[in-house]
């Protein structure tokens, strides 16, 4: 598998290794030695599956201690637009972003480490993923941030997506600049 780093560090699109035939093809989609080996060493202890029509937006989410998650997310179905804001007040990246393109085409992964806020928006008909986290969910450790915070300015490839109530009334990130660490 090829590990390529983005503008974040500890954040990671992951290629990896396809075999196509006549058949179709196969690939691995996690092996923790290999993802060891390339700075990955997460144990995974909760598989989420979740399906989205084109235009929908999730996030922006994450977990605070002691639930804190790091997700690996790969689409299974479609294409989405991944999204991952550093949440860590004490970081010197704090409120910036990176999005990468994963689809069922490409095969590729994103890693996001704990104290990142994640979301996408889908980019096909439809689009399902499948993410593993490192730690299960726990409504009371879960967090938010509004997905159009002007502070953030996540480019966006949707004018207007379709979003639940409770992601369009996360607090603004002004708000969570002025809340003390939990790390």
């Amino acid at each position: 598998m090829k590990v390529i780093p983005t503008a974040l560090p500890g954040v990671l699109e992951i290629e990896p290794i396809v075999h196509h035939d006549a058949r179709g093809f196969f690939l691995e989609t996690y092996r923790a030695d290999r993802y060891r080996q390339a700075g990955i060493d997460v144990t995974f202890v909760q598989s989420n599956h979740s399906r989205s029509a084109k235009g929908t937006l999730r996030g922006l989410h994450w977990q605070d201690p002691p639930h804190a998650q790091a997700k690996l997310i790969r689409v299974v179905v479609g294409e989405v637009f991944d999204v991952a804001v550093d949440v860590r007040p004490a970081s010197p990246t704090f409120g910036r972003w990176v999005g990468v393109t994963v689809s069922a085409a490409n095969f590729r992964q994103l890693f996001i480490p704990t104290g990142f806020a994640h979301g996408f928006c889908v980019l096909s008909d439809v689009a399902e993923l499948e993410y593993q986290c490192s730690d299960v969910y726990d409504a009371t450790s879960e967090r938010g941030v509004r997905w159009n915070d002007p502070d953030l300015a996540i480019e966006w490839p949707v004018a207007s997506p379709i979003i639940s109530e409770r992601d369009r009334n996360h607090p603004a990130f002004g708000e969570l600049k002025r809340q003390p660490s939990r790390d």
